[in-house]
């Protein structure tokens, strides 16, 4: 049964709409102008999920209902050794169309399968999308990164067809279908072209996989034509991992097969400053999760969970991308504003940032600079 957090929807219901920044790099010359309608709180699915999940989507509930936005959440308990994902919180997601997502633990071997995995396939979420990038005051080895990874996200070493063919010998299948590379390709191009952004570069093996990641790159080069004004080029996947670790800087959108875009966005995130830090989120035709961007089945330990140190940075951002997502565009930039503030000053910042602050006092901290 959902539980909806009702003292944040009275109050949504009975408070006058929030002030646009006044932030000079967020003042904007033409303003927004909603339909109408668009103020109505709109219902969210969350998620907790394992480990820490609970702690950084509290971390969120508490950011939502301090800046008043115009979101309610309907909570479901869902745990990764459930056989699973409930019927009832499927139904949730397709009637909401958004959910928020914490970690969900995935059974190493057996015969449970992942449900992050089920959740991505059931609601045909086919693109995970993970912002990577420079945090100002937060030191890392390279400057100047601001990389988007878009990845296939149903099918490839992914579509969990495995058998054992006799004892000793597994076989585990690769798919790739025109179909699915040519729509992740043209989200990854519609993407750059909505977003401004100037260079996509296709992730692959097709040295060596020259039918499957072939056909893959043959898919990208066909959408890359219908987008002239974005230049395109390729890179094998290995070095593609030695570029990033020596010269991140040169990438911008990087479009890739399942299993290549989980190892690059991973490689990317702990260059710009961590998977703590870094937003992302799943999405398809109807519906969107948001969630911790990299390393997204995270759950901590038990140590983050006894002292309750989880970074909610990377879940808090891929926030302010879910309500831009719903079109609340001064919600998300004073979320993004308060957070990049807080990382900015340096005071609160969990261990993993080289600090010694509680969850908490980073979200007090977070609430504290909401304009």
């Amino acid at each position: 049964m959902a539980r909806r957090s009702l003292p944040l929807l009275k109050h949504l219901l009975s408070s006058s709409p929030s002030s646009p920044s006044t932030s000079p790099t967020l003042r904007r010359s033409v303003t927004y102008m909603p339909r109408p309608g668009d103020g109505e709180p709109r219902p969210v699915t969350l998620i907790p999920g394992d480990g820490i999940g609970p702690l950084v989507t509290n971390a969120v509930e508490q950011v939502m209902e301090a800046m008043h936005a115009p979101v309610y959440f309907e909570k479901y308990d869902v745990h990764g050794d459930m056989m699973r994902v409930p019927p009832e919180v499927m139904e949730s997601i397709k009637k909401n169309k958004v959910c928020l997502k914490g970690g969900l633990t995935t059974p190493m071997g057996g015969g449970v399968s992942s449900l992050n995995l089920q959740l991505r396939k059931d609601l045909d979420l086919y693109a995970s999308l993970v912002n990577c990038f420079n945090l100002q005051g937060l030191p890392t080895r390279h400057q100047n990164v601001d990389i988007v990874v878009i990845r296939e996200n149903t099918e490839g070493e992914y579509a969990g067809l495995e058998h054992e063919v006799v004892p000793g010998v597994v076989e585990s299948l690769k798919v790739i279908t025109k179909f699915c590379s040519e729509r992740i390709a043209k989200y990854a191009f519609e993407y750059a072209y909505l977003n401004n952004r100037k260079k996509a570069t296709a992730v692959h093996k097709a040295n060596i996989m020259k039918l499957a990641d072939g056909l893959f790159l043959e898919s990208c080069r066909e959408v890359a034509t219908k987008y002239p004004g974005i230049k395109y080029n390729e890179i094998i996947v290995d070095n593609c991992c030695m570029q990033l670790v020596s010269k991140p800087e040169q990438f911008d959108v990087m479009v890739t097969p399942n299993l290549y875009g989980n190892l690059i966005a991973n490689t990317a995130a702990g260059i710009a400053g961590g998977s703590g830090v870094m937003p992302g989120g799943n999405v398809g035709a109807d519906h969107a999760i948001f969630e911790q961007g990299a390393s997204a089945g995270n759950v901590g330990n038990e140590k983050l969970l006894e002292q309750k140190t989880a970074n909610p940075v990377a879940l808090l951002l891929s926030s302010a991308m879910m309500l831009r997502h719903l079109q609340f565009p001064s919600f998300a930039d004073r979320l993004e504003t308060a957070v990049k503030q807080v990382i900015s000053e340096g005071r609160y910042r969990t261990k993993d940032l080289g600090g010694s602050s509680t969850t908490q006092e980073v979200v007090d901290a977070v609430i504290g600079a909401l304009d």
